[in-house]
């Protein structure tokens, strides 16, 4: 294993070097091992001592230093000039079996310079939560983190109770993120911004470099890449609950899964996060929320894009009008799918409105309703699908049409079939049976949290294990939490 210090190297300003001390008996609760191997990492090495200690603390084999990185961030609207890895650490860069760099950073590692009075730890439950989240993520095809490992750290965080602490080891195309530029912007280090932005094009946007205006283009592609983001969010009902200017990442990748949650009955004004009082993040908001943040990094841009400030607004302008386009492609060409279509025609997004309208109605479950129609295609035994509407929905006339335009699609219907439960999950990470495992797992019952990722990780199989059906109305979780 090679592991390389590029973002460490760049100014002393960029990152915070770090000497993090030992845990008191840190323990592998789960190593992800075939992302280990991708990575060129030895499954073997990383469950000795050392390997323990290079996960849980960042003890790097070459003796080098990890760091913290620097950020600020709009947090809920409100502009936090300095924030920074708090409780986390980039470790390093490794260069994966494919070629590309990627990060190995840790969360929950303990205090840093900019830890603002924290303590710098993670409980183990949302440590686990971020491993099953984003492993899933993963599975059902979305950009996202990665989860190399998970460990228990043998001593105790103090949240509303004490509980047992936890590290996330986590792989990504890198941590930059929005709120790095807002960083150096907000100083006014011009020089900063464009560092960071060279660093950026050049690990992550290599054909850029080549541009007529590269820094113009950067913000052209992380739109695009944003947009493209948030459309197959939405196409799975994922709800990301903290959509702050630092937890959106330069690479198009979901990260940071704190309050995160998935939709059950389908709502478009749904929060689940407990700190999301004014529903700011809600399902439905996320596009234009996404938007908003590209907003304030094209602000942070504007030095770079034109020495004249009105030509670079106008230039930012039009790069950041590129958003709805690629939105409504992915989003769109999704929902075809999602409904067994394949060719395009005019009343499509009206078609999908509607359904969206009569499961808001009815009440009924996102997954389960997409699934349900995949089987509908072949059996056209319409009971199970409406059996999950309550009354007044409207879903019988809809289920007519869609019939009929599926009848137009000129091709066999096991073709649709196979789009639709090749699309839709059978399964995503149950707000509730993300709890129970955790509850379990606290309590030192590992088995269902080893269960429930090994299900995740397939989540378009049939299977008779009960995983995807909904929460009885004692189960339902209103609120999630960030866990700091």
């Amino acid at each position: 294993m090679q592991l390389s210090r590029i973002y460490a190297s760049l100014p002393e300003r960029f990152s915070a070097p770090l000497s993090p001390a030992p845990f008191r008996n840190p323990q592998i609760v789960t190593l992800n091992e075939p992302l280990a191997r991708e990575l060129g990492m030895n499954p073997d090495w990383l469950r000795s001592p050392a390997g323990i200690a290079f996960l849980s603390q960042g003890l790097r084999p070459d003796g080098g230093a990890p760091v913290a990185m620097a950020y600020a961030g709009h947090q809920f609207g409100h502009f936090v000039p300095s924030l920074g890895d708090g409780r986390a650490m980039l470790v390093g860069e490794v260069t994966d079996r494919s070629g590309r760099l990627r990060d190995i950073h840790l969360k929950g590692s303990g205090p840093t310079p900019f830890s603002r009075r924290g303590d710098g730890r993670a409980a183990l439950g949302p440590v686990l939560r971020e491993y099953m989240v984003s492993e899933a993520m993963h599975a059902l095809g979305i950009p996202t983190t990665r989860a190399l490992a998970a460990l228990t750290t043998g001593e105790s965080v103090a949240r509303e109770t004490m509980q047992p602490g936890g590290v996330i080891v986590r792989v990504a195309s890198s941590h930059v993120r929005v709120g790095t530029f807002q960083y150096f912007a907000a100083q006014g280090d011009i020089e900063g911004v464009r560092i960071l932005a060279d660093h950026v094009i050049g690990r992550l946007y290599p054909e850029l470099a080549e541009a007529e205006n590269p820094y113009l283009a950067l913000l052209e592609a992380v739109t695009a890449r944003q947009a493209d983001l948030v459309a197959r969010w939405m196409l799975v009902g994922f709800i990301h609950g903290v959509m702050n200017t630092d937890n959106m990442s330069i690479t198009g990748e979901s990260i940071d899964f704190g309050p995160c949650a998935f939709l059950d009955a389908y709502d478009p004004a749904k929060v689940f996060s407990f700190i999301d009082q004014n529903g700011r993040y809600a399902y439905s908001n996320q596009p234009d929320m996404a938007l908003w943040n590209l907003g304030r990094l094209a602000e942070a841009l504007l030095p770079l894009l034109d020495s004249n400030r009105e030509k670079a607004i106008e230039q930012a302008k039009d790069a950041l009008m590129r958003f709805d386009g690629v939105f409504n492609d992915t989003y769109l060409v999704g929902w075809r799918r999602k409904l067994g279509l394949a060719r395009e025609e005019n009343g499509d997004a009206r078609l999908t409105g509607r359904l969206l309208t009569a499961m808001h109605r009815g009440d009924a479950d996102f997954t389960l309703t997409f699934r349900r129609l995949g089987d509908m295609v072949r059996t056209e035994q319409t009971d199970s699908l409406v059996a999950l509407f309550g009354p007044g929905s409207g879903i019988e006339d809809w289920i007519g049409d869609w019939q009929a335009r599926l009848g137009r699609e000129e091709r066999p219907v096991e073709a649709s079939y196979t789009d639709m439960q090749t699309t839709n999950p059978r399964i995503i990470p149950r707000n509730h049976r993300i709890e129970e495992t955790i509850q379990s797992a606290v309590a030192g019952d590992y088995a269902p949290f080893h269960r429930l990722v090994e299900t995740l990780s397939h989540p378009f199989d049939d299977a008779a294990d009960g995983f995807e059906v909904p929460p009885a109305p004692h189960e339902k979780v209103m609120n999630t939490f960030c866990g700091t």
